[in-house]
Parts: structure tokens; C-alpha cells; sequence
């Protein structure tokens, strides 16, 4: 079986660094200017992937800034929680510390789910590389972040650039999300910056509607992603492509693009998936092909990972997923041979 990747079995398979962000949901799907109780959950892109692979049984760690209070230490309990080290977690101290919050309202057709966030001047934004443990640099295999930490700000943004340069140069491979945000940036903002970083991507996860929109590129799905992995010297494509049938009903797969042979690799869609919450579903499938990279280096059971995580994380409350490799197992067994009973028992 060919390899995608040659790994250095370094001590951690995956490190990710980004904001970490409290959600903040109304109960029994009510609106925010209903009720008066909240219910709350950590989560972040970055770290959402971290949590996923981890969950899924590989070595990662997290590289953030947290508020030197309650909340941090609320934070540092979910990083812990979930098997993700904290070894290269910074705190910071000074007075005008705080953590990242969004607030998220359930959805029901023809209501769409609603995300209204607080978020400005979060610690995370004030976080710089010369705060980083160095060590991490040589320690790690793949380094994960996203468009999201490279549109929050400035600081933040000159923050990706450094990290993609010190990992790259300690011999990891990059990962990156484009995990367009319209309330970060515009889509021609996003392009020009992003476009800035590829030639430094192994592994870039973008959707069908990311290329098409933000890149401006026309014509077939295939022809496009060659085209892209060519332009930009990219070893690794994925793409997902969800249909939306309704707010509590979606269709998902994923197309990938292994360079190395020049092959694409596809599945059957997961069809009417039951909606739960979908926040933290596309992290999800980043972290399950990550895992497939990282555990079998096998470009189709990356896809299969990826899409079984994703198709999961719907199903669970909350931004991350808390699925282990033995139910992902389950899940893509059902769907290449169709489930046998309808209950685990």
C-alpha cells in the first residue's frame, strides 16, 4: 500500500493552535430573546480538531492563550478533558484578559440556526510566536490551523504566518482549513491572505463552493482541485460537499485528491442525516482524515474517516465530537454494507 506521507514518529501526531471559544445556547431550542438560561460549551476550530483526533486515539496538543481566570481554568478542564495536551497552553495575565464567546441558537425550518459573537479583544488575539514553547516546533508531525485564526486580527494573523514558518521549518507537515467566516472578512480578503500561505500547505481542506466562490474557479470539480494542488504545490486535497435539505436534515460526502498518484477518492453520500447540531461538524471531518493520515496514511480511509466523524458530529450536542474510533468503525461498516438492526443492543 503506497504511503501518502513519510512520518518522523515524533512525539505528537498532531498540534493545532487557534481561540478557544465558550458557546453559549439558549435551552429546549429557545430563542436568545427568549428565556434566561444558557447552557454552556467550549469549543474553537483548531481545538475541535485536536479534541477529535485525540478522541480518535492519536497524540495531540493545543497551542493557545487563555484568560488567567475562572474561565480559563474552565477552558483548561475541556483541554484536559479530552486528551489534548496542554503543554504549550500560554495565560495570559494582564488586565484586560478575557475569553472568546459566541451565542448559538438552534435552528428549525424555515428558521436557520443563528451564531452572534463576542469575541473582540479575546487573549487569544493578543497571542504572539515569541510566546511559544519552541520545543513544540521539532516535536510534532502535522501542525492544523484555519482561516479563522488567520482572519481574527492582525496579531493573530502574523501569528499563523510565524507558526506555519517554525513548524514547516522543524520539519512538520502544514494543515490548513480555510474555514471561511463572513463576519471575519470578505471573500476577496480571505483569497488574497490565504493564497499568501498555500505554497507552505501539505494538506489543505477546503469545500466545492469555497473554490468555486472565493477562488473564482470554474469549470469541473476534479479538473479544478488538480489544477489547484498543481498551482500551488499541495500534496493533499479534501472537499466536502454537504447538501442541506433542511435545517434537521442534511446529505454528506467528501471528495480527496492524493497527488502523489494523481487519484481522487469518493463515496456514496451519508443521506438524511437527523440533525442534532451541526456546529463543530466540519472540524470533524478534518479530524477524522487527519486521523486516517496519521494512523493508516491511506488516502481512502482518511475520506472514510472524515465523512463517518462528520456524519457523527451531528449527532452530538455540543462543538466537539465525542465519537471513538470503535462507533466510527460501526458507522462506516453500516454504510458500505447497510445497518443490520436498528438499535445497539
Amino acid at each position: 500500500m503506497e504511503k501518502i506521507f513519510d512520518f518522523k514518529n515524533k512525539e505528537f501526531g498532531l498540534v493545532c493552535s487557534g481561540e478557544m471559544i465558550m458557546r453559549l445556547s439558549p435551552l429546549n431550542n429557545e430563542m436568545l430573546v427568549q428565556g434566561h438560561m444558557l447552557e454552556k460549551q467550549m469549543g474553537g476550530a483548531e481545538f475541535n480538531v485536536a479534541s477529535g483526533v485525540s478522541i480518535l486515539g492519536e497524540k495531540t496538543a493545543v497551542v493557545t492563550k487563555l484568560p488567567k481566570n475562572e474561565l480559563g481554568k474552565f477552558a483548561k478542564k475541556i483541554i484536559d478533558s479530552n486528551g489534548v495536551s496542554d503543554e504549550f497552553v500560554v495565560y495570559d495575565e494582564s488586565k484586560n484578559k478575557r475569553l472568546a464567546i459566541y451565542y448559538y441558537e438552534y435552528g428549525s425550518s424555515p428558521r436557520k440556526p443563528n451564531v452572534t459573537y463576542d469575541r473582540q479583544n479575546s487573549s487569544f488575539q493578543s497571542f504572539k510566536a515569541d510566546e511559544v514553547n519552541s520545543s513544540v516546533y521539532n516535536r510534532t508531525e502535522i501542525f492544523h490551523t484555519s482561516g479563522i485564526t488567520l482572519g481574527l486580527c492582525e496579531t493573530s494573523n502574523k501569528l499563523t504566518y510565524d507558526l506555519i514558518k517554525n513548524f514547516k521549518d522543524g520539519g512538520a507537515l502544514i494543515s490548513f482549513d480555510v474555514n471561511f467566516r463572513r463576519n471575519l472578512w470578505t471573500e476577496e480578503e480571505a483569497r488574497v491572505e490565504i493564497e499568501k500561505l498555500l505554497p507552505s500547505v501539505d494538506i489543505l481542506f477546503a469545500s466545492e463552493e469555497t473554490f468555486r466562490k472565493m477562488f473564482q474557479k470554474t469549470g469541473n470539480l476534479e479538473d479544478i482541485i488538480r489544477a489547484f494542488a498543481k498551482e500551488f504545490n499541495i500534496s493533499f486535497i479534501a472537499s466536502t460537499q454537504r447538501t442541506v435539505n433542511s435545517p434537521k436534515s442534511h446529505n454528506f460526502t467528501s471528495l480527496i485528491y492524493n497527488r502523489k498518484n494523481d487519484t481522487f477518492y469518493c463515496e456514496s453520500p451519508y443521506e438524511n442525516i437527523e440533525i442534532v447540531d451541526r456546529i463543530g461538524s466540519g472540524d470533524a471531518y478534518v479530524a477524522g482524515v487527519l486521523y486516517g493520515i496519521l494512523k493508516h496514511n491511506n488516502p481512502e480511509k482518511a475520506m472514510k474517516y472524515g465523512n463517518a466523524n462528520s456524519v457523527l458530529k451531528n449527532t452530538i450536542i455540543g462543538d466537539i465530537s465525542c465519537a471513538d474510533v470503535t462507533l466510527v468503525d460501526s458507522i462506516i461498516a453500516d454504510h458500505e454494507n447497510g445497518s443490520t438492526s436498528e438499535m445497539n443492543r
